[in-house]
């Protein structure tokens, strides 16, 4: 019985306590597409992408795993979980088949978001294109990278792949 009296008072000071902070700026469309490309963070990132689709598009696994953290966390949407060890062998494989597998940022479609004090996120879509039967097959995917700065390195922490 206690408890029922008790109960509105406790939700009503949590709600009170959630609706007192200052209230947030309204966002405006600009915000929302993240970073201008004259920045220095969208211009550090834009070149860790290109490193990236140079290492991919020479098959250098050595290059390509460069560019991950080994605490990585790779999300995909229909290949689920997988971690440094997993995408390494995954890359291997991919370009063990030799079928002229690239990959390709899609003009226009990088977005660079700045997380304090750790690094940012890049949003975008790539195309990867591989001979089938003698002709180009191709598909379009969107990407979330989580990047890390520390000691001047950047790192992937985290990839977010759907769309497959």
């Amino acid at each position: 019985m206690r408890y029922r009296s008790i109960l509105p008072a406790f939700l009503s000071a949590l709600l009170l306590g959630a609706c007192a902070g200052t209230p947030s700026a309204p966002r405006d469309d600009a915000s929302r597409r993240g970073e201008p490309s004259s920045s220095p963070l969208y211009h550090a990132i834009a070149e860790r992408d290109a490193a990236m689709s140079a290492a991919f598009n020479s098959h250098d696994i050595n290059a390509m795993m460069a560019l991950f953290d080994e605490g990585l966390e790779f999300y995909h949407d229909t290949g689920g979980l997988q971690r440094y060890a997993d995408v390494k062998k995954g890359f291997a494989n991919l370009f063990g088949r030799n079928d002229g597998i690239r990959r390709e940022l899609v003009a226009g479609s990088l977005r660079v978001f700045p997380i304090k004090g750790h690094g940012a996120i890049e949003l975008g879509s790539h195309r990867f294109c591989h001979v089938e039967n003698g002709k180009d097959d191709c598909g379009t995917f969107d990407f979330l990278h989580v990047w890390r700065q520390a000691g001047g390195a950047w790192k992937i922490t985290r990839v977010v792949s759907y769309g497959h």
